[in-house]
């Protein structure tokens, strides 16, 4: 089920519609096993914090500096 592999660039979806760079860690298991929203870990590099974000605001950053909305 993994979509992602750990280490992977990734844009999350922020809540004004804004694309962050950030590096997929891993998935939370306990947010699907228990019924819940799928959910990952990810690692921002910009200010090296993480935090816990829902998989569907995830996509694959396919070169690093090309962001989605820019082609």
């Amino acid at each position: 089920m993994a979509m992602f592999h750990e280490g992977q660039a990734i844009w999350v979806q922020q809540q004004d519609g804004s694309a962050r760079a950030a590096i997929y860690v891993g998935t939370d298991e306990n947010a699907t096993w228990f019924g819940g929203t799928p959910a990952v870990y990810v690692v921002y590099p910009d200010t090296r914090s993480g935090e816990e974000v829902l998989m569907e605001r995830v996509t694959v950053r396919d070169a690093p500096d090309v962001h989605p909305a820019s082609g």
